[in-house]
């Protein structure tokens, strides 16, 4: 998508400037309209800032005033409680931690495992025997403390924002799809009778999306970055660890956070909806085709 939007003024060298003051040059935009904004129009709100029309109720742009029915940078609708779901998916996990500690066998029945291989602690079977379910439930699958400890910190600091900046049915669909997709991918290039499990796919899909949507604010990308490459340096040099899963889930993450913040208002919900559906199409291949190889 060109970032520059329809009608926004520029300068003889095709810098932003101001819808207000053509004579200011700038880098920000309107979260609602984005139209060009300067420090002295920028009003602070949720997510980002919003021009002094947009805060009254009307665009200025032809559009309908939406005081009564705010929307975020994706077209989520703005919720009383930002963090709900990520409240409701922090309580998930954690029954299940309590869960498979309280019934130890229930463990072997959740994780992420191609084949059913002899040993100590079988699973009934695994994907490859149509238990198709396990692709979902090791995302909300942990056994050491240390693992659920750092994935929900990890949760809890990603998806607050996330969830307010997308709304709670765009940043659900983006949690989930990047679990997936992190399973799918180990599914198919793990060892079929090694197991995985935990919620990291679906949080490096909390990191590419949040990288997304601080480039898309012209936020200081320098702590996301630093931070997704101290994650990806234990990813990869530290063992036991599904690298695959994290691979997949950061990838699905920017894919679907570009589409749900650049996506262009009029074809929004097509855009943001089909490129979920392509993600979720391509997991489902993967699954096939591994599927096909162990069977």
């Amino acid at each position: 998508m060109d970032d520059q939007a329809a009608g926004s003024p520029q300068d003889a060298h095709g810098v932003l400037a101001c819808y207000r003051h053509p004579d200011r040059e700038t880098g920000i935009r309107c979260t609602r309209c984005e139209r060009p904004i300067c420090p002295e129009c920028m009003i602070s709100a949720s997510v980002g800032f919003q021009c002094p029309e947009c805060v009254r109720g009307g665009s200025g742009t032809g559009h309908a005033p939406t005081a009564s029915m705010p929307r975020t940078i994706a077209g989520g609708a703005i919720a009383a409680d930002p963090r709900l779901v990520t409240k409701i998916l922090l309580g998930i996990n954690a029954a299940v931690f309590v869960a498979v500690h309280v019934w130890s066998s229930l463990l072997g029945h959740l994780v992420l495992i191609g084949v059913w291989p002899p040993t100590p602690f079988p699973p009934a079977e695994g994907v490859a025997e149509g238990e198709w379910y396990r692709l979902v439930t090791s995302m909300f699958t942990h056994e050491a403390i240390w693992h659920i400890a750092f994935n929900m910190l990890s949760l809890w600091w990603l998806g607050g924002p996330l969830e307010q900046a997308l709304g709670r049915a765009r940043y659900l669909v983006l949690y989930l799809i990047s679990g997936l997709a992190g399973s799918a991918l180990t599914y198919l290039l793990a060892s079929g009778s090694t197991a995985s499990l935990g919620a990291s796919g679906a949080i490096f899909g909390l990191f590419g999306a949040t990288a997304v949507l601080v480039r898309r604010l012209n936020y200081d990308m320098r702590p996301i970055i630093a931070l997704l490459v101290i994650n990806l340096i234990f990813t990869f040099g530290w063992s036991n660890i599904a690298w695959q899963a994290h691979i997949g889930g950061l990838v699905a993450g920017v894919v679907i956070g570009y589409a749900m913040v650049h996506a262009p208002r009029e074809r929004r919900a097509l855009i943001q909806y089909g490129t979920c559906a392509l993600v979720l199409a391509a997991v489902a291949l993967v699954t096939l085709v591994r599927t096909a190889q162990l069977a």
